[in-house]
């Protein structure tokens, strides 16, 4: 089992083909999803920089081309359901971010911060473009 497999298994998340899952406790929570494509030959480079800024303060894994952040359910007050996962993965002249979360508020209050810190490390490119894809 990968990392990212074992860690979406920890927190309940499964991939995107299964849309439900059951906790324990058997309680069925729905997993709302968003993908963006961004454009940037430089993804690897700042999905580091990204990862390394936020794990002082939350639940990081990352490589040089795969990276995935955990944001608590109840993080700065909120009250989801569940924690939410966001996943970087670098291709050559992309870099795609996928966003699992309990609620779609939580959804899609991670939006703004996710491309917000993408901006501040890509500063020399920013604005990127997030053409944010609901699954």
């Amino acid at each position: 089992m990968t990392r990212v497999a074992a860690l979406r298994q920890r927190l309940g998340i499964e991939p995107a083909a299964a849309r439900f899952h059951f906790r324990k406790m058997s309680t069925m929570t729905q997993t709302y999803s968003a993908t963006a494509a961004v454009p940037t030959a430089s993804g690897s480079r700042y999905l580091q920089q990204l990862c390394k800024h936020w794990a002082h303060n939350l639940r990081v894994e990352f490589t040089a081309d795969h990276g995935t952040v955990v944001f608590p359910k109840d993080a700065r007050g909120a009250n989801h359901p569940g924690d939410a996962l966001v996943t970087f993965d670098a291709r050559a002249d992309t870099l795609e971010v996928r966003i699992d979360a309990s609620s779609p508020e939580q959804l899609n209050g991670l939006k703004r911060p996710v491309a917000s810190h993408l901006d501040r490390f890509a500063f020399r490119e920013a604005p990127l473009t997030f053409n944010w894809t609901d699954l």
